[in-house]
């Protein structure tokens, strides 16, 4: 497999109350990509921070999708919605960058577009949210 560049997107604390008290657990949404077409998302959860994130990372590595992307940018508008999380995205001219909020740039810096506008509406939940923009990325056309 090439090497896959991967971020944690988020860390969560998570505790359940049982009958001796509570358990405490950690979730990490994590984000994997070649920067040149995949990206995949995973969501470890386990007793540790490491554990979380190792699991995330190979549930990311099972999930990879490919995209579609026209030289620096994407071909045409697209727009999803996932949820309550909604995204809209549209090509930028070159030399623009990415220009997009929290965890959508980060699955695009990952999947290698370097010109887009982006936009999420709707929601702040990030898995949502990540969803979502890769919901997007797969209706792209040549």
């Amino acid at each position: 497999m090439t090497d896959l560049e991967e971020r944690v997107i988020q860390i969560k604390r998570v505790s359940k109350k049982i009958t001796g008290g509570n358990t405490i657990s950690f979730t990490a949404l994590v984000v994997v990509g070649d920067r040149n077409g995949k990206v995949g998302l995973g969501y470890g959860k386990a007793k540790d921070v490491r554990t979380a994130v190792e699991k995330g990372i190979n549930q990311a590595k099972k999930s990879l999708v490919d995209i579609k992307i026209t030289g620096t940018s994407i071909a045409h508008e697209v727009e999803d919605k996932y949820g309550s999380a909604k995204v809209f995205m549209k090509p930028a001219p070159k030399g623009s960058g990415i220009i997009a909020g929290g965890s959508v740039r980060t699955v695009l810096d990952l999947v290698g577009i370097k010109d887009v506008s982006a936009k999420m509406l709707g929601s702040n939940n990030k898995i949502c949210n990540v969803r979502c923009a890769i919901n997007a990325l797969k209706k792209l056309k040549r």
